[in-house]
C-alpha cells in the first residue's frame, strides 16, 4: 500500500490482473491459502508465463 486517497487506493506490486477491479482488500496469511496440492490447467500457465516478465516497468498494477 502505498497511499490512501479518499476511496482510491495506491498500491505497488498487487497480484492481480492489470486492469482488473479490486473488490476487497485484506492481508494474505498462509492460513488462508489452500490445503494440499494446487492443480491448475495448461491454459493457465500460459497465460500467466509473461505475467512477471522482466520487461514490465509498470509495478503499480492497479490504482483505486
Amino acid at each position: 500500500m502505498l497511499e490512501v486517497d479518499g476511496l482510491t487506493l495506491k498500491v505497488e506490486a498487487l497480484d492481480a490482473m492489470d486492469g482488473s477491479p479490486v473488490l476487497d482488500v485484506k492481508p494474505y496469511m498462509a492460513e488462508f491459502g489452500p490445503r494440499g496440492d494446487v492443480h491448475q490447467p495448461a491454459w493457465s500457465h500460459e497465460l500467466m508465463a509473461t505475467y512477471w516478465s522482466s520487461t514490465d516497468t509498470d509495478t503499480n498494477r492497479a490504482a483505486g
